[in-house]
């Protein structure tokens, strides 16, 4: 049975395999939905398709509009997000060519709602890159560590410049990052979301960043309950954290990793501590944070 020819995406869900979109002068034959991959569960994103372009064959991401909001906290203080595919499309505008980001184009249905292509990124995911790596801290900190931080530099200095031109990314996550098959670069996909500005407009990017670099360093969370039932692996550990080792973001993971590591040089485990609900003076930009990570990439490896 032939499928639909679709020129009103407004009802993603009714948008089923077999159907057309035409967008942009063109039309994109539905294959099927993408979905989320984490933390072991696979979730359906309906408003993302899987689409070949019927004029060449290739294999496209198509997202739809969808919206949604959620809240979230920064150390004790409520922030609002929410999807926003315009800016999306301005993002894919600005990053064109770009080799640390996505690329793509933005459409819009003869509903006026935002469509946009995506050139599927080949790749791996950090979040599963580092958790194939099967070799023991240590020789993964002194052996392949270096070569991820460089990798993850390139990462933020491209968000600095999707800040330095007003937008923010809006979820910095490491599943957000593909490790391209053929550059081996660091690129930075989905930017649809966004969130209310706080007291520094950039602060949940920053975090975020943060966040995966614990991901990094650590090679992948130490939470505590983790530590407290794994004693063979972490020993009484447990007794010894305080409420100040731990993320200002998620409170069951261990930001101080000296205490989990105690070969983990202090320069480094200091760039860590300022996510950490014991810090008291926080990044305030992207550079800040790429300067002391280039700093310790020289004097500690």
């Amino acid at each position: 049975m032939a499928g639909r020819l679709v020129t009103d995406t407004s009802d993603f869900m009714s948008i089923d395999i077999g159907d057309r979109v035409a967008v942009g002068g063109r039309e994109y034959r539905v294959t099927g939905n993408a979905r989320e991959g984490r933390f072991g569960v696979e979730d359906p994103k309906m408003w993302v398709k899987w689409v070949v372009d019927e004029a060449t064959g290739e294999r496209k991401v198509m997202k739809l509009v969808f919206f949604e909001t959620f809240v979230t906290s920064l150390g004790g203080v409520k922030i609002r997000c929410f999807r926003d595919p315009v800016k999306e499309g301005k993002i894919l505008e600005l990053v064109k060519d770009h080799p640390y980001f996505m690329q793509g184009v933005e459409y819009n249905d003869n509903r006026d709602n935002s469509v946009r292509i995506i050139e599927v990124v080949r790749g791996k995911n950090f979040y599963f890159y580092i958790e194939g790596l099967h070799m023991p801290h240590q020789t993964y900190f002194e052996e392949v560590l270096p070569g991820i931080l460089k990798g993850l530099v390139k990462a933020f200095e491209a968000l600095r410049y999707l800040h330095v031109n007003g937008f923010r990314h809006g979820d910095v996550r490491n599943d957000h990052i593909i490790i391209d098959n053929e550059s081996g670069n660091y690129t930075w996909i989905d930017f649809d979301y966004d969130y209310q500005a706080t007291e520094n407009p950039f602060g949940l990017d920053i975090f975020g960043m943060g966040n995966i670099l614990l991901y990094a360093i650590g090679k992948g969370f130490h939470t505590l309950h983790m530590i407290k039932y794994d004693t063979r692996t972490y020993g009484d550990l447990f007794d010894s954290l305080v409420a100040t080792d731990l993320s200002i973001l998620d409170g069951n993971r261990v930001m101080n990793l000296r205490k989990v590591y105690p070969y983990i040089p202090k320069s480094l485990n200091n760039i860590l501590l300022h996510f950490s609900r014991g810090c008291e003076v926080y990044y305030e930009s992207t550079d800040e944070l790429i300067e002391d990570v280039t700093r310790c990439l020289y004097s500690v490896f």
